[in-house]
């Protein structure tokens, strides 16, 4: 658990960083707001579900995060398929955020099949 909570900080400490290092385009700006408030958000609901009430309350925000997670997913590869950013420029950042989701959905699943 506290790696996981290490590992989405460090993420968004690079989103951070990342977001930084954009120009003042209009598109960057935009698409850059969005990045930066999904990417951050995953850490900080991760720790929230950490500290949940109840397993009810565990789910529901796990379920948070894999929304969060796969949204930034999702502004990287609108980056990338745009043109507006080289692969090279995001890959790791991309990479980390697939294998984040692929985590959090797995623990989703996980806890949707002991609820059964």
């Amino acid at each position: 658990m506290s790696d996981l909570k290490g590992r989405t900080k460090k993420f968004a400490i690079e989103i951070i960083r990342f977001v930084q290092s954009l120009n003042n385009h209009p598109t960057h700006r935009v698409i850059g707001n969005q990045l930066l408030r999904s990417g951050t958000s995953v850490g900080a609901n991760y720790r929230a579900a950490c500290r949940a009430k109840s397993d009810a309350d565990y789910k529901y925000k796990i379920k948070i995060v894999e929304e969060e997670i796969d949204e930034t997913g999702y502004w990287i590869e609108l980056l990338i398929e745009s043109g507006i950013l080289s692969t090279s420029k995001v890959q790791s950042l991309l990479k980390e955020a697939n294998e984040l989701t692929a985590i959090f959905s797995s623990i989703s699943i996980k806890l949707k099949a002991k609820s059964k």
